[in-house]
């Protein structure tokens, strides 16, 4: 079974506050945001300042997360550096005026490094992999086959047009998931505010009447008295347990695995999120073979972009039974994790020399059906929703009015 993944160490932003003098002989003052003291001292020399003090201080959670970068940034980043070199612009002077007109602090640094990096004679896909950790081993593979190929700008113009797809597909996934799990802590908020404040009224109500309240109603109250007892209990074992699953999973890769896996067996979302996988399986093979990458190294470093641990851990197995001679459809075909119709794609691709296009189309055609699902959520999950709602909400409000129908009698 695959390692759990280790993780790239980075630098954290700082505020660096330097106070020195100017080529007038004037005191000046600032603050720079910067991941390393170097890269401040470096800027203000160029300004031609005699550092007198730097002061290194932490910044603020917001201002961190302001300017942190993240994967749509890289993305960005991508696409301009695809364009700039496309039309000629040499690769310092690119990478220069994307960060002088990016707007985040990190990625300006970031940058910064690279270009350092460069003009010190390191290849640009070394540069990019000890910057940032958001540079994975794909996008890394991706530049370095461009700078052996001598074709740089086509290999990033590629990595945009794969990450774009890939990030309209994840944002797709994650809004099917929004309107469910929205649905559910609304309905959850509501059944507890109902049985912490409005159950206990109805209560007080009834009990000057002196009549015994029906069955139904009765379970509703003893649950309101448990929650209003016991709620600052569950409540925190609740937070407890939610850590605990927390640390579970970032401790436990059997753990993680065993939850990929049941989340793929969801009614409606587990479908999404096969066929999503699929897609992004289909779409990063298909990026790196048409790149030139060999296909056993391509589906090593499909599997490490499978977002799935489920799929990561079946590519991983497709690689093995191709590394030992076993057709491409054929061991796809063992891991049981791919639909017949993907399998004889591949099948055909293979036969007719033009696996990528057909990997291609079958990214499409997954791309299409996860677009389909997530539109028409709200329609499939409809008579689902209003039984939630039906059996939590509308059972509460039944519970307080069944002793109202029996007033009269209890009055007369």
């Amino acid at each position: 079974m695959l390692k759990p993944k280790t993780k790239i160490k980075t630098l954290t932003l700082h505020n660096f506050q330097w106070r020195g003098i100017n080529s007038t002989g004037k005191k000046v003052s600032g603050k720079i945001l910067a991941l390393t003291e170097v890269e401040v001292r470096a800027k203000l020399n160029e300004q031609s300042i005699q550092i007198k003090k730097i002061k290194k201080r932490k910044i603020s959670s917001f201002e961190k997360m302001k300017h942190a970068v993240k994967r749509k940034d890289i993305t960005l980043f991508t696409r301009q550096l695809a364009t700039m070199l496309g039309a000629g612009v040499p690769i310092v002077q690119s990478l220069q005026l994307i960060a002088e007109n990016n707007i985040k602090a990190e990625m300006k640094s970031i940058l910064g490094q690279v270009c350092l990096s460069i003009e010190a004679g390191t290849q640009l896909s070394k540069a990019l992999s000890t910057s940032c950790s958001l540079f994975d081993s794909f996008y890394i593979d991706l530049v370095a086959t461009g700078e052996e190929t001598g074709s740089l700008s086509h290999a990033f113009a590629r990595l945009a047009e794969y990450r774009e797809k890939s990030e309209a597909l994840r944002a797709k996934v994650v809004k099917a998931m929004i309107y469910p799990t929205m649905v559910f802590l609304i309905a959850i908020a509501v059944t507890v505010l109902m049985l912490m404040f409005v159950i206990p009224e109805f209560e007080a109500i009834f009990k000057g009447f002196g009549a015994a309240l029906p069955w139904f109603t009765q379970q509703v109250v003893n649950a309101s008295h448990f929650l209003q007892n016991y709620g600052f209990w569950i409540l925190l074992m609740l937070m407890l347990a939610s850590l605990s699953l927390h640390l579970l999973k970032k401790k436990s890769y059997h753990f993680r695995f065993m939850l990929n896996r049941r989340s793929l067996q969801l009614p409606i979302i587990g479908t999404v999120l096969s066929k999503a996988a699929i897609a992004k399986f289909s779409r990063t093979l298909a990026t790196s073979f048409s790149s030139g990458l060999p296909i056993l190294h391509s589906l090593q470093t499909t599997s490490k972009t499978a977002g799935n641990l489920y799929y990561q851990e079946a590519i991983l197995s497709v690689q093995q039974n191709t590394a030992a001679g076993m057709p491409l459809y054929l061991a796809m075909r063992h891991t049981q994790a791919f639909p017949e119709m993907v399998l004889q794609m591949v099948m055909i691709g293979e036969e007719s020399g033009q696996l990528d296009d057909m990997l291609n189309k079958i990214a499409f055609v997954y791309e299409d059906e996860v677009d389909n699902t997530v539109d028409n959520l709200g329609k499939i999950l409809e008579p689902f929703i209003i039984l939630f709602l039906g059996v939590m909400i509308g059972g509460l409000v039944v519970s307080m009015y069944l002793p109202i129908f029996n007033l009269m009698n209890v009055i007369g």
